[in-house]
């Protein structure tokens, strides 16, 4: 089944228009540079609020790393070949086959890009509608070029999400506390990475109140000695 739709897909690409493939084999890759974008600004945005949300924001890179490092793992492990070599009667793939030994399953891209989507999903809930769709894309991608089996993308999109929930789950116990460590350290650096945290806005407004408030009691106590 997987090799039938592999063909129809494939098949299809090749009847598609030259900048359709060019923006398909480039389009993975930049992929990925956005989500590096939105993990900076994950960080940055985080910044003044609570230890955890920061520590969700600094993990969403580490658990993606994890995420792709179980891929790796598994394609060490399963050693399968290329559908660009392996299925019979298939077109040429527009994108360079890779070498063997460079095996299939599961899809890094994929492994990478779900495992972007869902840590940038579990630091800033509003974007999932963006990361989400784009990590499919940029694996349904790697089946147009011909480089992947169906199978292998939806692998990977599920063993990335399933890494980072797992790494995030485990870690941001640990790392919450080292934002709050590092928010109360002498080192500069240290402080800026983890961000101000929440701001102390009503306590700061106090003296003020006070203020305002003995004003009247002088004004009666001149009332009283006249």
């Amino acid at each position: 089944m997987s090799e039938d739709l592999y063909r129809t897909v494939t098949d299809f690409a090749r009847d598609t228009p030259p900048w359709v493939h060019v923006f398909a084999e480039i389009g993975t890759d930049a992929g990925l540079l956005l989500f590096g974008v939105l993990f900076v600004a994950a960080w940055w945005r985080v910044r003044p609020a609570d230890g955890r949300a920061v520590a969700l924001a600094a993990l969403a890179p580490v658990a993606t790393a994890f995420g792709y490092v179980v891929s790796e793992t598994l394609k060490s492990l399963v050693d399968e070949e290329r559908p660009c070599r392996a299925v019979v009667g298939a077109v040429a793939s527009i994108a360079e086959c890779p070498p063997y030994g460079d095996w299939s399953f599961p899809s890094n891209h994929s492994a990478i890009a779900g495992a972007s989507a869902m840590a940038l999903a579990l630091a800033w809930r509003r974007i999932a509608w963006l990361t989400m769709p784009l990590a499919v894309v940029m694996a349904s991608s790697r089946v147009f070029v011909g480089v992947h089996y169906p199978h292998d993308v939806a692998a990977g999109l599920v063993v990335g999400a399933l890494a980072v929930v797992l790494f995030v789950r485990l870690l941001t116990g640990p790392t919450q506390r080292l934002v709050e460590t590092m928010r109360m350290s002498r080192s500069g650096a240290a402080r800026w990475l983890a961000g101000p945290g929440p701001g102390i806005e009503p306590a700061a407004a106090l003296p003020r109140q006070r203020g305002r408030r003995a004003a009247p009691r002088r004004a009666a106590g001149r009332r009283r000695v006249s």
